[in-house]
């Protein structure tokens, strides 16, 4: 793979497409042959294939864009950092719902993002198990369909909606919180969908649902990119001040460094903060 500019978003989409392809592809030899589960210093698990599609994806960036620094969740767990992010930087969860994945259910996905001035820009998501992948860069936001070879057959545009009545509420299938719960309530009558890992933004941006709440901890890897497939999308994620939740947090005074606040993530109505 040669270097690429990641000035380009399409040059940088095509990168990611291919490598969340690739990475999904050992995370589904790891899920049907079985595997060992290691803890943690925090105690969540990790996996062979955590591990596998975390070194295919940076073999595969660090290869085309050589001088954009790469923040990995493992490595990050095992305290490889760059110092310095600079501008623009990568964010990758190698397999976001690994909890999902040791259960044996399905909505485990791949993740790469690339955040620009804090702002996550362009991300894909690809749930190997159920085939469903998104994409989004600035002003474009895609479902992806694949064959069975992992081959890219269509594409489709998505975009979030205005919120419908009664709301559709994504949630956490592992994670989810009283504060959550009473949020939830707080909105009136809505209909709830359970689901594990960054598929809860990329329902909201392909407009199967309105509003995720999140009141449990994340760190930037688990939501860069679904974030930046619902922005582009047209929805937006903020911070329960109402800002848009940012990225590349280093040096926080009340928690440690890409350590995510409680966020509420929405299509195109506002009114969810």
């Amino acid at each position: 793979m040669t270097a690429a500019a990641v000035s380009d978003d399409e040059a940088v989409l095509a990168v990611f497409e291919h490598l969340a392809l690739a990475a999904g592809r050992e995370v589904m030899r790891v899920f049907r042959a079985g595997c060992a589960v290691d803890s943690k210093s925090d105690s969540s698990p990790v996996t062979e294939a955590d591990r596998e599609s975390e070194k295919t994806i940076l073999a595969g960036l660090r290869a085309a864009f050589p001088e954009i620094p790469c923040v990995a969740e493992e490595e990050a767990s095992a305290g490889i950092m760059a110092p310095d992010l600079g501008d623009a930087f990568f964010l990758i969860d190698p397999l976001d719902g690994t909890k999902e994945f040791v259960n044996r259910r399905t909505d485990f996905t791949v993740n790469i993002a690339l955040v620009r001035h804090g702002v996550p820009e362009i991300g894909v998501v690809f749930a190997p198990c159920t085939g469903r992948f998104f994409s989004g860069r600035p002003g474009k936001a895609e479902t992806i369909e694949i064959n069975d070879d992992y081959e890219i057959v269509d594409r489709q545009p998505i975009s979030a909606r205005a919120g419908m009545v009664p709301l559709t509420v994504v949630a956490s299938r592992s994670h989810n919180t009283p504060e959550t719960e009473a949020y939830i309530r707080a909105l009136g009558a809505a209909e709830i969908v359970s689901v594990g890992s960054s598929l809860k933004f990329c329902l909201v941006a392909g407009a199967e649902a309105d509003v995720y709440p999140r009141f449990g901890r994340t760190m930037e890897w688990d939501t860069a990119a679904g974030d930046a497939v619902l922005r582009a999308a047209g929805g937006m994620t903020r911070t329960l001040d109402g800002e848009p939740l940012a990225y590349g947090k280093r040096n926080q005074s009340d928690d440690e460094d890409f350590a995510n606040p409680h966020f509420i993530a929405s299509g195109k109505a506002a009114g969810f903060g």
